[in-house]
């Protein structure tokens, strides 16, 4: 739909190079406003359960009386749904287990050496202490770092010293 038929003028809007530009910066002040990060709205691909669950309450409430949804669509959509929800399951699932196989592995890093990169450097010291839950951070030459950043692990303090 464009502005002419929005406005329910016969003939097209004309505007000069000023009044577009006006109108250009009066549509981008207001987008921030309604979006202040500027990162516009993040589309997912994918449906959810949410979403299956509208669509098929949406068609059992348009659908024709005289000729009913069958018995065996309706079967395979609910079996579609409880995949899916099997599958959010599943991934949550997932997360957390991998949340907690990244803590203990942070965990027993306490009193070893290590290596970590961060930005360009490479910073090498003893564990000092390990911070747990969904992102566990080791404390190292006292500050604390993301354990992803570990790059090496080293046996004992003398295995990292004769390492250098």
């Amino acid at each position: 739909m464009d502005l002419s038929s929005a406005l329910n003028v016969s003939q097209p809007v004309m505007l000069s190079s000023t009044e577009r530009s006006e109108v250009e910066k009066f549509v981008r002040d207001h987008n921030l406003k309604l979006d202040p990060t500027g990162t516009g709205r993040q589309t997912n691909q994918s449906l959810g359960r949410d979403d299956f669950l509208k669509i098929l309450i949406t068609q059992l409430s348009y659908q024709d009386p005289t000729s009913p949804m069958q018995d065996k669509e309706f079967i395979a959509q609910m079996a579609q749904f409880s995949t899916l929800e099997q599958m959010t399951a599943m991934a949550s699932d997932f997360n957390k287990l991998t949340a907690m196989l990244m803590g203990n592995e942070a965990s027993s890093a306490l009193g070893k050496g290590v290596e970590l990169i961060e930005g360009d450097r490479v910073i090498q010291g003893t564990v000092q202490a390990v911070t747990r839950g969904d992102f566990p951070q080791v404390l190292v030459n006292g500050a604390f770092y993301n354990w992803e950043q570990v790059v090496k692990v080293f046996a004992d303090e003398k295995e990292n010293v004769a390492s250098y």
